[in-house]
């Protein structure tokens, strides 16, 4: 195999040059605080596309205080998104947090039809029961807590009044069926995705 082509046409005495890998050259490029400025980038540009889709407003102002916002969040929370120890485990992570996602995105549909035939049953006063449940979860990783408690917010008929960092919920919901299904299947799938 002999020599490689980037060392046919050294000049005899100058040092051997080693090749550059194909790595993510500002994975690197380190700035004071030791966040990567790759991160930072990245960040930026996801904030900025976040923006910019959800503002609707293209003129010179929006776009500019987009990129202000952006840049801000990128400089100071680019650390959430992507740690200075990225493995597989948390790509993993992220790609089982988006399978959880469009299940959630079917929970709430589901909750609402159901909020739908409370609301214009005639006998509404009779199936609304609104209670206060505490129960502790079995989820242990803090991120899965607060999703947990946020997913349940999310989803019409129940609400997350209180979170610990133990694990115990505090949850307010409007009827018997909003209630019967807590913690349980959306409590499982978290904890697949986080503790797995």
């Amino acid at each position: 195999m002999g020599k490689k082509w980037w060392n046919i046409h050294r000049p005899s005495g100058s040092p051997e040059r080693k090749p550059i890998s194909l790595q993510l050259v500002a994975q690197h490029i380190e700035s004071p605080t030791g966040k990567t400025i790759g991160a930072r980038i990245v960040t930026f540009v996801i904030m900025l596309a976040i923006w910019l889709v959800f503002s609707g407003k293209f003129d010179l102002f929006h776009v500019g205080l987009g990129m202000i916002c952006s840049a801000l969040v990128a400089l100071w929370s680019s650390d959430l998104l992507f740690s200075a120890t990225m493995s597989w485990s948390v790509i993993r992570t992220w790609v089982r947090f988006g399978w959880y996602i469009p299940w959630l995105l079917y929970q709430i549909l589901k909750a609402n039809c159901h909020l739908l035939y409370l609301v214009f049953h005639p006998r509404m006063l009779e199936l609304i029961d609104p209670r206060v449940i505490k129960f502790r979860s079995m989820i242990k990783d803090t991120i899965g807590l607060v999703t947990f408690a946020n997913s349940i917010t999310l989803t019409p008929g129940t609400i997350t009044v209180y979170l610990s960092v133990y694990g115990d919920l505090t949850v307010h919901s409007i009827d018997s069926y909003s209630r019967e299904s807590l913690p349980g299947e959306m409590e499982r799938r978290i904890a697949r995705v986080f503790e797995s």
